[in-house]
């Protein structure tokens, strides 16, 4: 459901980036952003896993 969104929010970001001539920030804020929905999506596992506990 959200994979779209996030794939629209990265074209959007890479467009920005190619007119402004940012392509480095781009890219790490990429990396900012995968390494932010893997602990989130770790943190979500860990919720549901201590719900199922109760």
């Amino acid at each position: 459901m959200n994979n779209w969104l996030y794939g629209l929010f990265a074209v959007t970001l890479a467009v920005v980036s190619i007119f402004t001539g940012e392509i480095v920030t781009f890219v790490m804020l990429g990396f900012i952003l995968i390494s932010l929905q893997n602990i989130h999506t770790t943190l979500k596992k860990i919720l549901k896993v201590n719900r199922e506990k109760n």
